[in-house]
């Protein structure tokens, strides 16, 4: 397979288009951005890091009956995976407060909710991405119905499957972002998973090992992504 010319640049990653009209190339990068783009930086080796995990967090759904759009590893910063129409709803599946929930329900940031939330923003970085419900989704026409089912299912399988494998690592998984997209129709799981979407949490001690690092100027950033991948793959 070959990579071809450059299609799209987003804030973490390049996407090229193939020899096949069916997958993608994809790169990232070691920039970083927070509050929708207010913030800029570098992380070093983010995109590393991140592609590969991303790598193992996808193979994991894959084994676990959920459809994605990652193919293979091609290197440490890129991979190939199939050529998706982004649906411009993006899901953040939440187990305990932080971030912008703290701030909305006035909970103290670390308190675990009694169940999952689900919460749908329109994927748009002009408006800087609201927070809209089903009825906003519906009279956009951002998804169908059937499609937003099939969403919501798949994000709560997700959630389930990845904090069953964070928990021998000792990570808590605070919340994560999940974007999907349409493959000859069908709706997959697309983006990346890694420590720019999710909020991991050591267990034992609630150090962050996230993106939050950044976004608080925090420091030790590129320890706390590495340490994330220590702990899942030995690297």
């Amino acid at each position: 397979m070959q990579k071809l010319e450059m299609i799209y640049e987003g804030k973490a990653k390049k996407v090229y288009r193939t020899d096949s009209p069916d997958y993608y190339w994809v790169e990232y990068k070691d920039d970083a951005t927070a509050f929708n783009g207010l913030k800029k930086g570098t992380i070093d080796n983010k995109g590393v890091v991140n592609n590969k995990l991303s790598a193992v967090f996808f193979k994991l759904l894959e084994e676990k009956g959920i459809a994605t759009h990652f193919v293979k590893l091609i290197n440490d910063r890129e991979m190939v995976v199939k050529a998706v129409e982004i649906i411009k709803v993006e899901v953040v599946v939440r187990n305990i407060v932080a971030g912008s929930l703290a701030k909305r329900v006035g909970l103290p940031e670390g308190t675990l909710l009694p169940q999952t939330v689900l919460e749908y923003y329109y994927k748009d970085d002009a408006l800087g991405d609201p927070l809209i419900n089903t009825s906003h989704i519906a009279a956009l026409n951002l998804a169908t119905p059937e499609q937003m089912a099939v969403i919501k299912e798949t994000s709560l399988k997700v959630n389930d499957i990845l904090r069953e494998f964070l928990a021998p690592a000792n990570i808590d998984l605070i919340d994560f972002k999940l974007e999907f997209g349409l493959h000859k129709g069908e709706v997959i799981l697309a983006d990346e998973i890694s420590p720019d979407t999710c909020r991991f949490w050591d267990k034992t001690t609630g150090e962050k090992l996230d993106k939050d690092r950044f976004r608080r100027d925090m420091g030790g950033v590129e320890d706390a992504y590495q340490e994330v991948l220590r702990r899942l793959t030995g690297e």
